[in-house]
């Protein structure tokens, strides 16, 4: 049956070859590359049309033959990046195509310029600072044209980036929307639009076409809102519909894995990406940065030599070397190559989070600051600049700052144990232990990364005076640690024995009181407390002749606390 409500879904896939073969050929005399690009990897995927399905070239109008001279000689000159001489050639023609590269030729000339002003006169962290001066003379054509109904798809999406860029995100949504209506098949709107959708309501308001192409801008969406299981059904979805074969779905389903810190699976994808994809550099700083938290530095040291071989003018492979020069604590030259990334590409936006952390690292709080503010102008919905702002200001001891931005954080990432934590930790900073409590228990119920949860929870339950609550999180503490072989390299075990001992000792619970004692004994920071412990324990059992029932008369259950922890159990998880 699933299969079925797919096959209706996608209908039929060589159709769908059709679609794609037209817009790349459309996207390519625009000068739309990334489009083109992504349209040819999604038909590549597809099975070769034979030569009598092959779809017919776009209708040619009187207007497209009158322009024909101008725009071959127009478009020679954009492939060779002379956009200003390409739109003067340009100016006065009348066909659709023409008026699109005219208008597109100008837009990018004023990048460019912007571009090569900010090379020359400012650092990366200024880059904000300078205006495309093209922009406003742009909308101001594209505004008179639109209300007149005159613009095509492609044009509508042109007008919906200088609206972006000029900060006109409301219309931008709407000038967008209306494009995707006008052509569907044109990716790099559906892109543009993904970068604006804030939310899962924003997202579930706007009015889409039903195409098959609106699958692949949904599981691209739930991704960016951190909806992995979603998106990830999704791209499953895509596979058995009949895209096995694409690189972008391996790729996204590897970055939506990376997204939930599924390290493994997501190298495995990543590595068979580059087995089918071997020159590929996109998605490849993500993979870095996989490689990096698994402290993979054999590995990384390769992937960076490769790409430099490959394109070492890339924003990934600088981005790849900064990770590799981070990994190895050369924090001055990661800098230094996440600024070259964003040289090449102002709106990289791991670039910028990444150059934060490094600033982070040398202790400049004032630039990593700026660094994760850029990042969030460039996307919103980066948690990792959220949560990077929230440190920065907890190193400058602002605990009001630090849970706005983490807090921030949170929202992007609920389940997020290690966001739950650095809330829990501000709101105890602000003597809001209730709230830090409800934190630190909703982080360990998730599924707590770090194993930290359970610790500043008992903590917390300590300096309260709330031994019975403590004593519970401490034993769920040890369990958590020792269920996961880390005991004998986590330091705080023998804070949680200690803790334990006592509690068993002052409850009169002296079998338990023993065994904590003596398994502080293997622990050097606890040894000597261990041993004082067991000595008390010894001394109380040699006052105790013989038992009888009254000298258990303070452990009835009269006596015992509503809440009193059981004991615990120590004999199987032997350190």
């Amino acid at each position: 049956m699933k299969m079925a409500a797919l096959c209706s879904e996608f209908g039929d896939l060589v159709q769908i070859k059709k679609h794609l073969i037209s817009v790349t050929s459309l996207c390519k005399e625009r000068g739309l590359l990334h489009s083109a690009k992504w349209g040819s990897e999604l038909a590549f995927a597809l099975d070769p049309l034979p030569k009598d399905e092959l779809p017919p070239s776009a209708p040619f109008t009187e207007d497209d033959a009158q322009d024909l001279d101008a725009l071959s000689l127009a478009k020679s000159y954009f492939d060779l990046k002379e956009y200003d001489r390409a739109a003067y050639f340009l100016k006065g023609c009348c066909s659709q195509k023409a008026y699109f590269l005219y208008m597109y030729s100008r837009y990018l000339s004023g990048e460019k310029k912007k571009d090569d002003e900010t090379v020359d006169s400012l650092g990366p962290l200024e880059k904000g600072q300078v205006r495309n001066e093209a922009l406003r003379e742009l909308r101001v054509e594209l505004s008179k044209k639109h209300n007149a109904g005159e613009l095509d798809g492609f044009t509508l999406y042109l007008y919906g980036v200088v609206l972006r860029k000029l900060d006109l995100l409301k219309e931008a949504v709407e000038v967008f929307v209306d494009a995707i209506h006008s052509l569907p098949l044109h990716w790099g709107a559906w892109l543009e639009l993904s970068n604006l959708v804030t939310n899962i309501e924003m997202l579930k308001s706007l009015s889409l076409p039903d195409c098959w192409i609106k699958d692949f801008f949904m599981a691209h969406m739930y991704t960016e809102l951190q909806m992995i299981k979603e998106a990830l059904q999704k791209y499953q979805n895509l596979i058995e519909a009949g895209f096995s074969k694409s690189t972008y779905i391996i790729s996204q389903i590897a970055v939506a894995y990376h997204n939930i810190r599924d390290i493994d699976q997501a190298l495995a994808l990543f590595n068979e990406l580059r087995d089918q994809d071997p020159y590929r550099i996109d998605n490849m700083d993500t993979f870095s940065n996989l490689l990096y938290v698994k402290s993979m530095k054999p590995e990384l040291s390769y992937l960076a030599h490769n790409l430099v071989e490959i394109d070492k003018y890339r924003v990934e492979t600088c981005c790849v070397i900064g990770n590799y020069y981070s990994l190895r604590s050369q924090h001055e030259k990661a800098a230094l190559y996440f600024q070259r990334a964003l040289k090449l590409n102002p709106r990289c936006l791991g670039a910028w989070t990444l150059m934060g952390h490094e600033y982070m690292e040398m202790k400049n709080t004032s630039a990593a600051i700026q660094a994760y503010r850029h990042a969030i102008e460039v996307n919103k919905r980066d948690y990792r600049a959220w949560y990077g702002l929230g440190q920065t200001y907890e190193i400058l001891k602002m605990p009001f700052y630090c849970l706005y931005y983490y807090r921030k954080a949170h929202q992007l990432r609920p389940n997020d144990s290690r966001m739950l934590v650095a809330l829990g930790e501000s709101y105890e900073k602000l003597s809001q232990q209730v709230e830090a409590k409800k934190c630190y228990w909703r982080a360990y119920s998730v599924g707590d990364v770090e194993k930290m949860a359970l610790l500043k929870l008992a903590k917390l339950h300590e300096q309260l005076n709330e031994s019975d609550d403590a004593a519970q999180c401490y034993m769920l503490y040890i369990q958590d640690i020792f269920s996961c072989g880390e005991q004998l390299e986590h330091a705080e075990v023998s804070t949680a024995l200690r803790y334990l001992g006592q509690y068993y000792f002052k409850n009169k619970l002296y079998d338990e009181a023993s065994l904590c004692a003596a398994r502080c004994c293997d622990y050097n920071d606890a040894r000597e407390e261990g041993k004082a412990l067991l000595r008390q324990i010894s001394q109380v059992r040699d006052q105790i002749e013989t038992p009888s029932a009254d000298l258990f008369a303070p452990l009835s259950n009269n006596n015992t606390p509503v809440r009193r922890v059981s004991p615990l159990n120590l004999i199987s998880f032997t350190p």
